[in-house]
């Protein structure tokens, strides 16, 4: 009777959930389909005369923008798959503001900005170019840390509270080990790597950073401060010693002491807004006529009539697996389908392939790298790199005629590795479990993670690694046109900025997506040209109904975590690997 009324209740609880994301489904439906209908009159607000856009961040800097359909209904917006804002969308509308005569400026509201290095640099760079039309970017913030304030130096005026804040302290980047913790659990890692730099595998082995690894953090982190640096020096006319100097000295302790340094004035909001009443001309008593971003809908290269020449846009975002993937998950065929069909469709004349990601599977990075090979061959290919584009990332990157990259984008990190765990101490001496194996050959439980690895099975899988960076360095050699001995040593797993790569030929250009495009337009001599981003994305309902379970419980995990959560992610993708790896050899945190 107890199990009977256990499996009604279980039923009805699982009946009114489904009921719930049933109905949740259907009302963002109807609004996505009215909205879509009505989208061409109603759904954006119509520009003024005298207009300041003005842009929120809060949250994170995407690649591409997800569309939310529930991003409008108050209490809703938890059930939307998207992570944050698009980049994709900030660079479109910047561009369009700034040749827009009923836009005189920006204002940029900084929240709590979350974003990669890179892509808070193109984003600064897009409002660098806005201001080279004469308008003006005004930025107020509560509190900057280092990457908002660096994004904020680019404005005309920087604003903050007087009782606010201001971090300007160097960056420095943390890695968690876990060697001592596997200990205690009994839990033995077995690894096989290649490169003296991969360091994927170290918070397994080591207790803390091994020269190799502290040496290349080293530098990629210092590459990326100078070019913060250099940014912040020449707009905001100080030196980049002067800049070090407030740094080491913690000479920033309060707003005030940035005035005159890091910011033009302290001020609450409602003063910011006085100041852009006097800089527009509109009356004190008077509104301003503020434009949200995301009722903006400027009409531009996406928009254009004439469908028959196109260039290509292909997002690749994401760690990288064999399979379908989704919207924030590199899966091998659903890329290489995107790069198969632009170079198939005769109306399409160039391909961007846009990477952001730490790498992954070894042979899903192959299968894509076989599909830029092909479309290189058909038309011109560029590679952007967004905040990553390392290991598996470099690899379906390595064929592009052209790869543009940011002075802090993470790349290189030419390796490969691969681990299994050996759960058997664990299991017999924590939990009292014992197992017992059958084979019918000798080595028939080679990959199980109950028994360990004996040394003719050690030197297969070692083997397979070696191969495998073979021929990924054997790859790169043949995309950048390098001697494979010349790849090997600045590959060995090695790390390095975007700044670093260009020097040593892994990248060609510093530049972002808007660079990238640009080029490939005067790659295929194109002047007037639509543009198309690839793969279709799946719809939300899709991601809802196949994540569902799965992000609620990620969400409660994440919010409890908070900035750990990262690392525990890590430990996850790294167990959960299956095959070679070719990864980012860190999950890092830089501040």
């Amino acid at each position: 009777m107890k199990q009977f009324f256990g499996a009604f209740f279980g039923s009805v609880i699982g009946i009114i959930i489904a009921t719930v994301i049933a109905v949740l489904i259907i009302v963002g439906a109807i609004k996505s389909s009215i909205g879509g209908a009505l989208k061409d009159e109603h759904a954006t607000s119509i520009v003024k005369d005298n207009s300041i856009l003005r842009i929120e961040l809060d949250g994170s800097i995407i690649d591409r923008e997800v569309e939310n359909p529930f991003a409008e209904i108050e209490g809703l917006k938890q059930f939307s798959q998207a992570d944050g804002i698009g980049l994709n969308m900030l660079l479109r509308k910047i561009k369009a503001a700034s040749a827009d005569d009923k836009i005189k400026g920006i204002y940029l509201d900084m929240k709590n900005l979350m974003a990669g290095y890179a892509n808070v640099t193109e984003l600064r760079n897009a409002l660098l170019d806005f201001k080279k039309s004469g308008k003006f970017v005004y930025c107020y913030a509560e509190v900057y840390d280092q990457r908002s304030y660096y994004l904020a130096s680019a404005a005309s005026k920087v604003f903050v509270n007087p009782q606010g804040a201001i971090e300007f302290k160097g960056l420095s980047m943390s890695l968690m080990f876990y060697k001592q913790t596997l200990e205690k659990l009994g839990v033995d890692m077995q690894v096989f790597r290649h490169g003296k730099f991969k360091s994927a595998v170290e918070p397994f082995l080591l207790d803390k950073m091994s020269e190799a690894n502290r040496l290349q953090s080293e530098t990629f982190l210092n590459s990326i401060w100078n070019s913060m640096l250099e940014g912040i020096a020449k707009e905001r006319k100080v030196s980049i010693d002067d800049l070090n100097k407030w740094a080491n000295e913690l000479s920033i302790e309060d707003p005030e002491s940035a005035v005159g340094k890091l910011v033009d004035a302290t001020a609450y909001e409602d003063e910011v807004i006085t100041e852009l009443k006097k800089k527009t001309g509109v009356a004190e008593k008077d509104k301003l006529n503020f434009l949200e971003f995301g009722k903006y809908d400027p009409k531009t290269k996406f928009d254009a009539k004439d469908r028959n020449t196109q260039i290509v846009v292909i997002y690749a975002s994401g760690n990288i697996s064999s399979g379908d993937g989704g919207n924030d998950e590199i899966g091998s065929d659903r890329i290489a389908k995107a790069i198969r069909e632009a170079r198939l469709n005769d109306k399409v004349k160039a391909i961007i392939l846009r990477v952001n990601s730490p790498g992954g599977s070894a042979l899903a990075s192959d299968v894509m790298w076989r599909e830029v090979v092909l479309a290189k061959k058909a038309k011109p290919f560029i590679v952007s790199m967004g905040n990553l584009a390392a290991s598996g990332g470099y690899y379906i990157s390595c064929a592009a005629d052209r790869i543009f990259a940011q002075p802090n984008t993470i790349t290189g990190s030419i390796g490969v590795f691969g681990i299994i765990p050996n759960l058997q101490k664990a299991f017999e001496q924590k939990l009292g479990i014992t197992i017992d194996t059958v084979n019918t050959n000798k080595h028939s439980h080679l990959g199980s993670p109950f028994l360990p690895i004996k040394e003719k099975e050690h030197e297969y899988i070692q083997k397979s690694v070696e191969k495998i960076y073979d021929v990924f360095t054997k790859r790169v050699a043949e995309g950048r046109k390098m001697e494979q001995s010349a790849v090997d040593s600045i590959g060995q797993g090695r790390v390095w900025s975007g700044a670093d790569a260009i020097k040593i030929g892994l990248v060609d250009e510093i530049g972002g997506l808007d660079d990238a495009i640009a080029y490939a337009a005067k790659k295929a001599n194109l002047k007037d040209y639509k543009l198309i981003e690839m793969p279709k994305q799946k719809h939300p309902f899709e991601e809802l109904l196949g994540k569902a379970e799965d992000d609620v419980e990620t969400r409660i995990i994440q919010k409890n975590l908070g900035v750990t959560y990262s690392y525990l992610k890590h430990i996850q993708t790294i167990i959960s690997a299956k095959g070679v790896q070719a990864r980012l050899p860190f999950e890092m945190v830089i501040e």
